[in-house]
This record gives C-alpha cells, sequence and structure tokens, in this order.
C-alpha cells in the first residue's frame, strides 16, 4: 500500500504561480514558520497542494537562494562531489551555499553532462560500497540456500534411485541368461547330447544334484 496523498487535488490550481501566491506563501511562513505541509495550504489560504507550496518556498522564495548561472568554481565542484556522490543531490547542494537540489540536479542534466561529454569525459559516479546485509535478507539468502541444497539433494535421490533400478534391471536380465545357460548345460548333460557325454559319465550322487537343479531351473524359467 503506498503513501496517502498530501490533498485530494480536487479544486486545486495549478501551473506557474502568481506574485501574490508568493507573497502569502512568504508571509504566512515568516509569521509562523514552516509547519506542515500538508495543512499549510488551508492555513495560508492558498489553493495549492501542499507538496507544490514546500516546492515553492524551497527552491525559489526562501531567503539565501543563489540564482542566475554557475560559476566555473562550482561547476568543478559539482563534477567532483557527483564522481564521490552520484545523484544524491540534496547532499550537494549542502556543500554549494545558497542553490537548491533541484537547480544543481537541473543544471548537471543540462549543461554540465553536456559539457563533459564534449571533451570526452563520461561521468560516472564512484562505486558505492556494497549495502549490509540485513537479518531479514541473512535469513532469506538461508532459506533460499537450503531450498536449493533440497531441490539438489531429492534430484541426486531420483537419479541414484534410476541408476539402481538400472543396475537391478541388468542384475536380473543377467541373472535369468546365467540360469538360462546353465539350464542349456544341464540339458545337455542330462540327455547325453553335448560331446557324446552320457548319463554314466555322471556318478549317482552328482547326477541327483543335477537333476535337483535342473528340476528347478525348469520350474524358475
Amino acid at each position: 500500500m503506498g503513501r496517502a496523498p498530501c490533498c485530494s487535488k480536487v479544486g486545486m490550481k495549478k501551473g506557474p504561480w502568481s506574485i501574490e501566491e508568493d507573497m502569502l506563501l512568504t508571509n504566512y511562513i515568516h509569521l509562523h514558520g514552516e509547519g506542515n505541509w500538508r495543512s499549510f495550504p488551508m492555513h495560508a489560504g492558498l489553493l495549492r497542494c501542499g507538496k507544490s507550496c514546500r516546492l515553492r518556498w524551497v527552491n525559489y522564495l526562501r531567503p539565501g537562494i543563489k540564482r542566475g548561472n554557475f560559476s566555473p568554481e562550482e561547476d568543478d565542484l559539482i563534477i567532483h562531489l557527483y564522481s564521490l556522490l552520484g545523484g544524491r543531490w540534496s547532499l550537494i547542494a549542502g556543500r554549494l551555499s545558497g542553490r537548491t537540489d533541484n537547480e544543481i540536479k537541473n543544471h548537471w542534466h543540462i549543461n554540465l553532462v553536456k559539457k563533459l561529454k564534449a571533451l570526452g569525459i563520461e561521468p560516472k559516479p564512484k562505486k558505492s560500497p556494497p549495502k549490509r546485509t540485513t537479518k531479514k535478507k541473512c535469513r532469506q539468502n538461508k532459506e533460499e540456500k537450503r531450498r536449493r541444497q533440497g531441490k539438489k539433494a531429492r534430484k541426486t535421490d531420483y537419479l541414484l534411485q534410476q541408476e539402481v533400478e538400472k543396475r537391478e534391471s541388468h542384475m536380473e536380465k543377467d541373472e535369468v541368461v546365467g540360469k538360462f545357460q546353465k539350464f542349456l548345460l544341464f540339458d545337455e548333460l542330462l540327455n547325453g547330447c553335448d560331446n557324446h557325454i552320457s548319463n554314466e559319465c555322471l556318478e549317482e550322487n552328482m547326477l541327483k544334484e543335477v537333476y535337483k537343479e535342473y528340476s528347478q531351473l525348469i520350474y524358475e524359467i
């Protein structure tokens, strides 16, 4: 949910300020101070938004504001401060007596950027240090790390299970082939059809064992 507007905007005057409005704004502030800008227009008798009154006072009407062209010294200072602070215009304005942040920002974008580019200089602010990680962000990072690890572990388990099933399938296949080969061998021994091997070649005890295992293989296959 966003911030509530400073006023309803209904019936509010927009556009350039008149001399009478400037006088009402200046006189009220001289008598009562700045105060709460949301309720300021109603008390000052202005049909303006509170934000509009604040910007008009801060950027144009308050005492000590320096108007007119920027000097070469001010330009050099703005360029230097921008390289250190970037577009933090309120901080830069604090170093230039009488200049507003809005005026400095406009002067930078309209004049100084073009001037620097004409000299072959690309204005870039100094990289700020990495932001300090909050406890909430640390907790979110840990949860995300655990989630990724859990996902990776589930994938590993799935691949491992597939590999186990694959090996078991190969083992079952090898076991069936082995049993079939053994069945053929026993069949040849018992029927005496391989290299003229007959039942007489087998001792009685061995014959019983072969026949027993042969019968079991027939049942399994």
